[in-house]
């Protein structure tokens, strides 16, 4: 870990990005984001269901990315913010995410060798999880030194994966950050998935429907707006790729917007937004074992990231109800 300023005249050279994930959340905003400021940008689809045939799908591609660097004389970067997993997940389902990461990875690595490409033309970023890996820490505001301390078989894949980018970091010397993001929300929310607390008011909110609160209302979680946490890992990518000296020791940095909420008053700017209420129903489950009462983050790395303009919470909370009012008429 470092807490070396960034180099903002990095990522000048011409660059190409895969991102996997990029139908997710945080990939599909990061790839907008990335094509906004003129990046070549590619994905493959995957089939996650068919752990062999991914494996295949997922070389071929670390070759590409690799081939076309190499053949160009281009930058390169690699991002992963894939994985379905959730608090809850099994171990064998969340084991098997950490398996084609490290597949990627070493790929890249073989490749990088083969071809005898200068690490320090690449960047990596893989996404992890604040909550999951901070669960049973203690002593919040969490920080980047704060010891580790994983509640749930979610928050110990995440730590694995963790492990799988230092462990390409000193094989290779790529430049390399690992993102412990905190709770991301926004437009394109998966609401198959039990997360995103603020999709889910939303939904509730738009069908006039009671939603079920699984964690006390003192709950305290730090709210990330996806497209702030997007241009926040577009630049740690070209921070990455222009500082001296990280290569070898991946940069760990936490992603959120410092700001504590609880779930209370979470609901309370949902009825100032709204000029209504959500109609919530107190429940309790096992999942809500392996999360914590309080996740509050301080980050004390690259803090340039997060001196810029964050989304308000209101202004946030009403982009993803409109996006989802959207997504309903369309579906009508």
């Amino acid at each position: 870990m470092t807490d070396r300023p960034l180099d903002r005249d990095a990522g000048t050279s011409p660059m190409i990005t895969w991102v996997v994930g990029a139908h997710g959340l945080l990939g599909s905003s990061l790839v907008r984001c990335l094509t906004a400021h003129g990046g070549d940008v590619f994905t493959v689809h995957t089939p996650w269901s068919d752990p062999a045939s991914a494996g295949q799908v997922l070389r071929r591609a670390a070759g590409e990315l690799i081939g076309r660097a190499a053949a160009g004389g281009l930058r390169w970067r690699f991002v992963w913010c894939a994985g379905a997993g959730v608090t809850g997940t099994s171990a064998d389902a969340l084991l098997q995410e950490v398996a084609q990461l490290q597949v990627i990875l070493d790929t890249l690595a073989d490749e990088i060798d083969a071809r005898g490409v200068d690490a320090a033309t690449g960047a990596a970023f893989v996404a992890s999880s604040a909550g999951g890996v901070y669960a049973g820490s203690e002593s919040p505001p969490f920080t980047e030194t704060h010891p580790v301390a994983p509640r749930s078989d979610y928050g110990r894949a995440k730590l694995a994966a963790e492990e799988c980018a230092r462990g390409f970091a000193d094989r290779t010397g790529v430049p390399t950050v690992v993102g412990r993001i905190t709770n991301l929300y926004g437009p394109g929310q998966n609401l198959a998935k039990p997360q995103g607390l603020i999709s889910h008011l939303a939904l509730a909110h738009l069908n006039r429907t009671a939603i079920t609160m699984w964690a006390p209302l003192d709950t305290i979680r730090d709210y990330l707006f996806v497209e702030d946490c997007a241009d926040m890992v577009r630049a740690a990518l070209d921070g990455a790729a222009g500082a001296v000296g990280i290569a070898g020791n991946p940069v760990v940095k936490i992603f959120g917007s410092q700001q504590a909420t609880t779930i209370g008053a979470l609901i309370g700017e949902f009825r100032r937004v709204f000029k209504r209420s959500p109609r919530v129903v107190l429940g309790s489950a096992d999942a809500a074992k392996g999360q914590a009462s309080d996740l509050r983050v301080r980050s004390i790395v690259w803090i340039e990231l997060d001196a810029r303009p964050m989304t308000s919470l209101p202004a946030g909370v009403a982009a993803t109800a409109e996006d989802l009012l959207r997504s309903v008429q369309h579906a009508d």
